[in-house]
């Protein structure tokens, strides 16, 4: 039986022995710890996501703010009969319709000039044109409606249920309304982002977030580049489980038994329940904190350990987050190499006793 070990039989990966003889302890690479409550607390570290202070204090945009490339109606009203300044005789409503403001912030009326338009409200730039007509028709009506223009647009892509190029007005000045106006997004929510760029600048956030916390609702400007974009985080699940793999995350947050359903649970005939690893590259402030030290610097390796035959193990297990990167690892159980050990030696002797027979037989 011994030779027969000594061969090498086929298994999924190392054994819990060999594990843990590679344990700093042992003169090894790597930490092995056992999860306990505050081992989880130390290490449940979620993605940083949102906003920095320049998003979140931008206030939203008027909606009556005209900028370049809007398009406005101008509706003036004179108070003559016979010979009005605009119109056909007899006609006193005079209508200039689909009037965009040019890259300088300009429109031209006839008989009033060019008027700066870009940064005024409708209401402003009323009370201009009818300023400047009065001299050349008695008390003028003036009218100004600001149409729906690429004056204050945004560009959005990726994930999105509509990419394209959207105008900032009164039901969109936020991000949210903005996605929504786009038709949502095409992927899972739950591990959907939103990336906003503007000025060089650029903060994201989780879609659910967003939705959640008022605050991370974010003013939008005129350029801002929205990207909706999938989680690209993943695990490696390997040894006994129900499949190996690696696997993408389907939520924010990921815990050790979530990790383990996802790829199908242990695999009841190969698994180890007391030999749950979770192999990781831990910064040096978390490292230390787990190991109560102070004095390791760097990236260091990590193995975690679950053992959900304790009373308590499948409730370590739903709290320790898996993280992006992460090995999550399942040992054989013991009796499982005695089983192929056996198999092998009941198969070498099938095969002895099969030649020896045909031997004979000739």
């Amino acid at each position: 039986m011994g030779t027969v070990a000594a061969c090498g039989l086929p298994r999924s990966g190392p054994n819990k022995k060999e594990i843990f003889a590679g344990s700093v302890l042992r003169e090894g690479d790597a930490f092995v710890v056992t999860v306990n409550s505050r081992v989880t607390r130390a290490t449940a570290v979620t993605p940083s996501l949102g906003f920095s202070g320049s998003f979140l204090s931008a206030g939203r945009l008027g909606s009556d703010v005209i900028s370049s490339g809007d398009r406005l109606t101008v509706t003036v009203y004179e108070n003559v009969k016979d010979d009005p300044l605009l119109g056909n005789s007899g006609q006193r409503l005079s209508q200039l319709q689909e009037l965009q403001v040019d890259g300088e912030g300009f429109i031209f009326i006839p008989y009033a000039g060019r008027i700066r338009a870009a940064g005024a409200s409708p209401e402003e730039l009323r009370t201009e044109i009818a300023k400047k007509l009065d001299p050349q028709t008695p008390d003028p009506q003036v009218i100004v409606q600001r149409v729906a223009g690429d004056g204050a647009t945004v560009t959005i892509s990726g994930a999105a249920g509509a990419q394209g190029v959207y105008p900032i007005e009164r039901p969109t000045r936020t991000l949210s309304s903005m996605v929504a106006r786009a038709g949502g997004v095409t992927i899972d929510p739950e591990t959907a982002i939103v990336r906003v760029t503007r000025h060089g600048q650029t903060g994201k956030v989780w879609l659910l977030d967003l939705y959640e916390n008022p605050r991370l609702d974010i003013a939008l400007r005129a350029g801002d580049q929205i990207v909706i974009e999938e989680d690209t985080r993943a695990f490696v699940a390997l040894g006994a489980t129900g499949a190996q793999n690696r696997v993408p995350f389907e939520s924010q947050n990921l815990s050790a038994i979530e990790a383990l359903a996802i790829v199908g649970g242990l695999n009841t005939s190969l698994a180890d329940p007391t030999g749950v690893f979770v192999f990781r590259n831990e910064p040096a402030e978390i490292a230390n904190s787990v190991l109560g030290r102070n004095d390791l610097t760097g990236a260091q390796r990590m193995i975690y350990v679950l053992d959900l035959t304790q009373p308590t193990g499948m409730f370590e297990a739903r709290d320790f987050l898996i993280r992006d990167g992460d090995t999550v690892y399942v040992t054989e159980a013991p009796y499982v190499q005695w089983q192929k050990t056996i198999g092998a030696l009941t198969g070498t002797a099938q095969a002895a006793d099969s030649l020896s027979s045909a031997t004979g037989a000739n």
